[in-house]
């Protein structure tokens, strides 16, 4: 497959992507902005379980003031929640086995 082969599905994906539009009765300017934003994406994990057991619980509020809204809900799952800690890895050392050259 062609390297222009390759980006005809991503073309068309960002195409499609741009005749997507938010209801306007889901943007209200008086709604949650940028803070609630941050702190509904750091308590997203928590959110997500209670909201497969309660009706009242939803991970992402609706009306919000759009953009900023949406900014700060990726601010608080990408570097205060979940995904903060993806990419850290620890090792632990049990035992260090000394490998003797023998000439």
């Amino acid at each position: 497959m062609t390297g222009s082969a390759r980006l005809l599905p991503v073309a068309a994906l960002l195409a499609l992507a741009g005749c997507a539009r938010q209801v306007t009765t889901a943007v209200a300017p008086e709604a949650p902005g940028f803070l609630l934003g941050v702190w509904h994406g750091f308590i997203f994990p928590v959110a997500w379980v209670l909201s497969l057991f309660l009706d009242n619980v939803a991970i992402y509020a609706v009306p919000n003031n759009g953009g900023w809204y949406d900014f700060g809900y990726f601010v608080g799952v990408m570097f205060l929640g979940v995904g903060a800690h993806g990419g850290k890895r620890v090792v632990y050392r049990d035992r260090v086995i000394e490998k003797r050259v023998i000439d």
